[in-house]
């Protein structure tokens, strides 16, 4: 596959605030080119949102965010092109019923610019799919394997930014490090890799991690669940 350089993505005491309350406030990140960056945090930390927010798909509602020298907000359509999202919870979840192989077509079919359809198996090989059959259902993959078919889809779009939601969900401790490996292969590349997750741990020396804290919540407000405070955004 084509492997564009990675970006540098800053971020200085960002923050997001909704009528329900804050989703994450105070957060700083600094990542190179051909680094990774692990985003550890509790469920409702904050963490999905953040990287919804570094991909240009949610708007930030304090503090400063550049991404490849794009100023976010206002340049959210350029960061967008350059960045990409693995398998997220409430905002592109693969449909249970359909085959590995229609899941690949399917994106395939969304990118922004053509691309050969031998740009499919590099990117599975990349992901550490090479082996799986294309037929299997969506519903027969282990955790393991969605995770890496998340990367796999996304790595259909060359981005220059990858971001990946949930890296240690649901996976034993062998999995998890053979996962966090796979993002270093990646960021070996030349990506730069921004992965969310409950615990860093399984990832190496290398790696760097942001902390998030789940932040408090006064009153008795109706939670608001992702998928809704994404739409939002985008509306």
């Amino acid at each position: 596959m084509r492997r564009a350089t990675g970006v540098r993505v800053v971020a200085e005491d960002l923050e997001l605030r909704t009528g329900e309350g804050t989703v994450f406030s105070g957060v700083g990140l600094e990542a190179a080119p051909g680094s990774l960056t692990a985003v550890a945090g509790d469920s409702g930390s904050g963490r999905t949102a953040l990287l919804l927010a570094l991909s240009g798909r949610m708007r930030p509602t304090g503090g400063r965010l550049v991404v490849d020298g794009h100023a976010l907000p206002r340049h959210a359509r350029k960061v967008r092109a350059i960045a990409a999202l693995g398998l997220s919870e409430g905002v592109n979840d693969l449909d249970e019923r359909l085959r590995v192989a229609e899941h690949l077509t399917e994106r395939m079919l969304l990118r922004l610019r053509p691309a050969p359809k031998t740009a499919v198996a590099p990117a599975l090989e990349e992901a550490g799919l090479g082996g799986l059959d294309t037929r299997t259902l969506a519903k027969d993959l282990s955790g393991l394997e969605r995770l890496r078919l998340g990367v796999a889809l996304a790595l259909l779009e060359e981005p220059r930014l990858l971001l990946v939601d949930d890296a240690d969900d649901g996976l034993t401790d062998e999995h998890r490090r053979e996962f966090w490996g796979s993002l270093r292969a990646l960021a070996d590349t030349g990506l730069t890799v921004v992965a969310a997750c409950g615990d860093p741990a399984g990832a190496d020396e290398g790696t760097a991690v942001v902390r998030l804290h789940r932040p408090p919540r006064p009153g008795r407000k109706r939670a608001v669940r992702l998928s809704e405070l994404f739409a939002r955004k985008e509306a």
